[in-house]
Parts: structure tokens; C-alpha cells; sequence
């Protein structure tokens, strides 16, 4: 089994991971401003580190918010593989 570090004590599997997204870039979107907004109230994001986030990892159970740059985050990936 293959899990992606995600910072602090947090792994994820990554059969799990449907994707993983630079903060900057995304959070400038309506569509996923609200897709984050939804997934808070259910209360479905967790948050990794208190630190300013960087990239957010959607699982298949939860939202992920890291302060790991997605650039790090693909990489771990890849060594995964």
C-alpha cells in the first residue's frame, strides 16, 4: 500500500486522491470557492497545518489543506509509483 505524505502526521492513501490543487491558482474560481464552501459546512476539509495553505489534496473522503506546495505533493506521488 502506497500512502502520500501530506505534512504534520497526515497520509493519504493514494488510490484515494482524485486530485491535487494549487491554492493560488483555484480559490480564484467561483465554481471552487463554492465546491469549498459546501465541503466545510458538511465538514468534510481537514486542515493539516495551521500555516498558510498551499494546495489542498480532494480524497475520496475528504479535502486535505496543506501547507506542501502541489510541486512537492506530485512528487512524492510519483515515488510512489
Amino acid at each position: 500500500m502506497a500512502y502520500l505524505h501530506l505534512g504534520s502526521d497526515v497520509n493519504v492513501h493514494s488510490d484515494e486522491i482524485i486530485g491535487i490543487f494549487d491554492t493560488e491558482r483555484v480559490t480564484v474560481n467561483k465554481d471552487v470557492n463554492e465546491y469549498l464552501k459546501k465541503e466545510q459546512k458538511k465538514g468534510n476539509i481537514y486542515y493539516v497545518s495551521l500555516d498558510l495553505p498551499k494546495s489542498f489534496v480532494v480524497a475520496s473522503d475528504k479535502i486535505y489543506v496543506t501547507n506542501v506546495s502541489t510541486l512537492t505533493l506530485k512528487k512524492r506521488n510519483l515515488q510512489l509509483q
